[in-house]
């Protein structure tokens, strides 16, 4: 995640604005004989199916550090004209055979009502700009057939993801017109528990509790709107409760689109082996996240006094960020991060297959939604490594390709279908949250 959205919004998370998750090494000129001859076996796979990357959070870049005015960026080149530079850009999506991406429009906790749902909708539309923008590159996607489309042509899908249920501001005619706008999924809460549906608790985070128990009664009509609309159920970020109940109430697949195994780095983002069995009953995919704190115990446990020594300076030096941010970097120096690797990456893949199944699992980058990523990971036209490395593990080319896009592109294929059912059953929903979730006497 960037900075100033830690700063405004992420408690826990803010030491990824200053972490390094160790120095990357350096990428060898000439790779061996055996990774060329894997990579060439990336390269084939990747023409025949789509990468699509599940959660990639450029839009939340471009509004922090551009404004969302498009003409001060250059992704075209690799160096961007923003400071400090995207991980994202064209090339970048090019190198690493990326062949759809949801770009998420994250809205920060701390807005609520239509505040929230404005800028939901500015960063819908930044997206649709920067498709217009790059035509011959990027083409919004808003079907699996879409995305097929795109990639036969030679383009890059261009999917569009809500991220925080709190965006459509308790209103179901909100989360519709978001659809109509072209999103496709909706993650139900981001770091904060909203009104209807509760959050991960993060370590070393402040006392979010967990409110509601999973989902209020509208918070269960919220998942059935979207089932009826075709929107993709997405259960990165939110508690195991919430979790639980959307699975029970969900008559489509759901997602993750950014989340690891639970098993393999014990942080409450990232998904529990009886979740995991669940979301393959319910023939949903969990797409993996590379950022450190969610690949590494070590990390996790490393931020939680990083968090820590950032409330001090903040108290400390109120008002001064200056002083806070250079006090910050002194003490980082003195308690380097731990380094995390994309084999670690690999491991949580290996334990999501392992319990969920080869059909379950998939790819959730979040590049752009840390400032730094595991060694050999650093970017996105990082993918083929990943890749490259799964082979070396013993994975199939079939297994690769349900892994980077067929997992994902069948999870919307069903949820399409079960809309075209669910629209000729019951018309769009009218319940308001007053109603649904009054106090009980």
């Amino acid at each position: 995640m960037a900075l100033m959205r830690l700063l405004l919004l992420v408690p826990a998370v803010v030491v990824l604005g200053w972490c390094v998750a160790g120095a990357a090494p350096a990428r060898a000129e000439q790779p061996t004989a055996d990774e060329a001859h894997r990579l060439e076996k990336v390269r084939r796979i990747l023409e025949s199916m789509p990468l699509i990357d599940g959660h990639n959070d450029l839009p939340e870049k471009l509004r922090e550090r551009a404004r969302n005015h498009l003409d001060s960026l250059d992704l075209d080149s690799d160096t961007a004209r923003v400071e400090p530079p995207s991980q994202t850009n064209l090339p970048r999506l090019r190198r690493g055979g990326v062949g759809g991406t949801f770009f998420a429009a994250w809205v920060p906790g701390r807005l609520r009502g239509p505040e929230a749902a404005q800028m939901m909708f500015e960063q819908i539309d930044v997206i649709h700009r920067l498709v217009e923008r790059h035509p011959e590159t990027l083409a919004l996607a808003t079907s699996a057939e879409e995305v097929e489309r795109a990639h036969r042509a030679g383009r890059i899908a261009a999917l569009i993801g809500v991220e925080g249920g709190h965006a459509i501001a308790n209103s179901l005619a909100t989360l519709r017109q978001a659809y109509a706008c072209g999103a496709r999924y909706l993650t139900l809460t981001h770091l904060q528990s909203n009104d209807w549906a509760d959050a991960a608790v993060w370590p070393g985070v402040g006392p979010d509790s967990l409110v509601h128990g999973g989902l209020t009664p509208f918070g269960l009509e919220v998942v059935r709107e979207m089932n009826r609309l075709g929107m993709l159920v997405d259960l990165s970020h939110t508690a195991d409760a919430t979790m639980l109940a959307a699975l029970e109430v969900s008559e489509a697949p759901v997602i993750f689109s950014h989340a690891g195994a639970r098993a393999v780095c014990d942080h409450p983002r990232n998904v529990p082996d009886d979740i995991l069995r669940r979301v393959a009953d319910n023939g949903g995919v969990v797409m993996v996240d590379f950022v450190p704190g969610f690949v590494s115990a070590a990390y996790r446990d490393w931020e939680v006094p990083v968090w820590a020594e950032w409330q001090r300076l903040e108290k400390l030096y109120p008002g001064d960020r200056a002083r806070v941010e250079a006090e910050m970097q002194a003490w980082r120096a003195q308690h380097p991060a731990p380094l995390v690797t994309l084999a670690q990456v690999a491991d949580h893949i290996d334990h999501v297959r392992q319990v969920a199944g080869i059909e379950h699992v998939g790819l959730g980058s979040d590049f752009d939604g840390a400032d730094e990523f595991p060694a050999g990971l650093e970017d996105p036209s990082r993918f083929p490594a990943l890749l490259s490395e799964l082979l070396r593990r013993g994975y199939s080319e079939t297994d690769l390709k349900r892994l980077a896009g067929g997992n994902l592109l069948r999870v919307m294929r069903q949820a399409e279908r079960v809309a075209e059912r669910l629209q000729q059953r019951r018309p769009a929903s009218d319940a308001l949250i007053q109603d649904l979730d009054r106090p009980r006497p």
